[in-house]
């Protein structure tokens, strides 16, 4: 994974805020939940479709030499895909989303994982 792939990833992290969020991703909404830990080095990202069981996880590191992605039991392109979709909207409201509002944007469709390599 090269640089310019882990400030894309990076960049898609910072995306999602601290704590719980609704978004809307193709016509779905999920619960996400960003914690963030040992003093900003492991952020974990959990999400779960909230009209049934669907769920995907992953930890991202945090080096000196940028974020390196750890799918939890999905395919990192899941993931990737999942935080491509999901982070414009969070961004588009972190304020309101740090509050536990309801965000009701929605974007449609999602790219492929451009920009990011994908660690197992």
């Amino acid at each position: 994974m090269d640089q310019q792939q882990r400030q894309a990833l990076d960049a898609l992290v910072d995306q999602v805020p601290e704590g719980w969020s609704r978004v809307r991703v193709s016509g779905q909404a999920w619960g996400v939940t960003r914690t963030t830990r040992a003093n900003g080095k492991v952020v974990t990202i959990s999400a779960e479709r909230l009209s049934d069981a669907q769920q995907l996880s992953a930890n991202v590191w945090v080096t000196t030499r940028g974020a390196v992605l750890k799918p939890c039991e999905v395919p990192a392109e899941a993931v990737v895909e999942f935080l491509q979709s999901a982070a414009p909207e969070l961004s588009g409201d972190r304020d309101a989303a740090r509050a536990g509002a309801s965000v009701a944007r929605t974007r449609r469709g999602s790219s492929a994982a451009e920009g990011v390599a994908l660690v197992r």
